[in-house]
């Protein structure tokens, strides 16, 4: 399984990008960063999106994406899958031909650039040949990671925006996971900051992945604010975890 990473950091900077995991050149987990990394032909090869949530830094490429593929190839659609909540929220709030062009009536009703498909958790769902299966995570807004199992039975976790959570790893208690890309926003110093907004420090992260049986083979970082980038790093490196890696906005990962 090839993951590239168009974005990763919880803030758009001159040198920070809003978060982005393009799988095997198809399949998109969140939409933050799309056009200012993939042309054209790059974007027309994704079928599938999968949103965790309906916060801006993780759908704010969505609707140029959108338009982009619109033009001059009116056969072209993809299919933006979330939970029902994420899903109303994009009808109600993105495509509703106020705030841009409801999408998911062009060209035609029948045959629209953007089909919106509502995915209940924890039951898995086939998607191009992979097997992808949502849990709920502790955000304050509904929000979901995803299990994409590819065919040769490569697991890779995205948990999206995530404080601490019990469900997730109750639920994949039995999962070898070959990879987890996972956030971590902001240092220990503000830990109910983080409590507070649903997302995870150093310190947390640690208890988090206590909560596993074994852990992944490879833990991958997400979603750093660039403010606190250094600090978030020494104390990730003083967690003494030999298979974790803080990823960068244009890399590539295999698992």
């Amino acid at each position: 399984m090839k993951i590239q990473i168009l974005g990763c950091s919880a803030i758009e900077l001159l040198n920070s990008r809003l978060p982005g995991f393009l799988i095997d050149n198809k399949i998109l987990l969140d939409a933050g960063t799309i056009g200012t990394i993939l042309d054209k032909n790059q974007q027309c090869k994704i079928k599938h999106i999968l949103l965790t949530h309906a916060h801006l830094d993780h759908i704010k490429n969505l609707p140029f994406f959108a338009d982009n593929i619109s033009t001059g190839n009116n056969k072209h659609h993809v299919t933006v899958m979330s939970i029902p909540k994420v899903i109303r929220a994009l009808k109600n709030n993105i495509f509703n031909d106020i705030v841009w062009p409801d999408f998911t009536k062009i060209p035609t009703a029948e045959n629209p650039n953007i089909r919106l498909k509502s995915i209940d958790t924890e039951k898995t769902i086939i998607v191009d040949g992979y097997k992808i299966t949502a849990y709920k995570v502790n955000h304050t807004v509904p929000s979901v990671g995803y299990v994409i199992e590819d065919k040769r039975g490569r697991k890779l976790l995205y948990t999206g925006d995530t404080g601490p959570n019990e469900t997730i790893w109750n639920s994949l208690s039995s999962t070898r996971l070959h990879g987890i890309i996972i956030e971590v926003s902001l240092p220990n110093r503000y830990k109910n900051m983080a409590l507070k907004t649903g997302h995870l420090t150093p310190g947390l992260l640690k208890l988090e992945l206590e909560k596993m049986i074994s852990l992944p083979d490879n833990i991958y970082i997400s979603h750093n604010k660039p403010a606190y980038k250094k600090s978030v790093q020494e104390e990730l490196k003083n967690l003494n975890i030999d298979n974790m890696k803080i990823l960068k906005d244009g890399e590539i990962l295999e698992i």
